[in-house]
């Protein structure tokens, strides 16, 4: 028959290695959450600069928004190609 006091000691082990399981699993969240903001951050970035090439495209003259174009389309290739990445890697 199992003691009062070896009943303590093995629920006591047993909830250390919970707290240590936890620690490891906070640890691992908060790295991701930090993956996760620096890569929003990024896509912000590309974001911004895929709006700002559509507002020169907008104010640039017929005879000059085709100069602006290839910016804007490597603009929108790298966008997007941002925002596919973010997506598949936090599903």
């Amino acid at each position: 028959m199992e003691t009062k006091d070896a009943y303590v000691k093995k629920l006591k082990t047993q909830i250390d290695e919970w707290s240590a399981e936890i620690d490891k699993l906070e640890a691992k969240a908060k790295k991701t959450r930090e993956e996760y903001e620096t890569q929003i951050n990024a896509l912000r970035q590309r974001y911004d600069s895929a709006k700002t090439k559509i507002a020169e495209i907008q104010q640039a003259s017929e005879a000059s928004w085709q100069d602006l174009k290839q910016g804007v389309e490597s603009a929108w290739s790298t966008f997007k190609q941002g925002l596919d990445k973010a997506k598949s890697r936090f599903k």
